[in-house]
């Protein structure tokens, strides 16, 4: 009789161990779902720009920050502030440089204040989009391509656009791929050779 019970509690327990498992995995693509239907995580693509006109008449100020969580970066903003018309492209550009001697990888997350901007905040090109590999001690100068919505509210006169870089934990650095060295490239490494 107890060894049936057993019997019994360890089925009842393995078929829990189961369904728990592929609920697990169903979580991933219904997470996806429910972010793609609210637009929550929308800051990893492009934003869709329909056809709009600059408006003359308003000027938006722009305030940039950038913060770094837990990752040994030096990185910063070319520009503190500038002022747009909504409706106009503008382009400003990011410093990023990786102080260690080792690569690492790192991703950006936006933020707006107030917190209402950023639906009217429309990013055509971000480094925010893709994970980030810098090798040990690279610098680089990236951009954020950016329109105002001409639709936004006429109480913002200022909109801030805070990025913050987290280390990616877990991720492993891509190997290293040797450039090939162009043909003019080859002939100036043999003209000392010659000479």
């Amino acid at each position: 009789m107890f060894f049936f019970a057993n019997r019994e509690m360890l089925r009842k327990l393995i078929v829990f161990v189961a369904v728990m498992f592929v609920f697990g995995f169903a979580l991933v693509p219904i997470y996806k779902k429910i972010c793609e239907v609210t637009g929550v995580n929308d800051f990893m693509k492009p934003e869709q720009l329909k056809n709009s006109q600059v408006d003359l008449s308003r000027s938006i100020k722009i305030e940039f920050d950038a913060n770094i969580r837990n990752l040994p970066w030096s990185f910063k903003p070319e520009l503190s502030t500038v002022t747009v018309h909504p409706g106009e492209l503008t382009t400003v550009m990011y410093e990023v440089h990786n102080t260690t001697g080792r690569d690492m990888i790192g991703q950006a997350i936006p933020s707006y204040g107030p917190s209402q901007a950023a639906a009217y905040f429309k990013k055509l090109e971000c480094f925010c989009f893709a994970k980030q590999t810098f090798a040990a001690q690279e610098t680089r100068h990236m951009p954020v391509v950016f329109v105002v919505d001409p639709a936004l509210p006429k109480d913002i006169n200022t909109i801030t656009l805070s990025y913050t870089f987290f280390e990616v934990p877990g991720a492993a650095v891509p190997p290293a791929t040797k450039t090939p060295v162009g043909k003019l490239e080859a002939q100036a490494m043999l003209k000392p050779l010659r000479g």
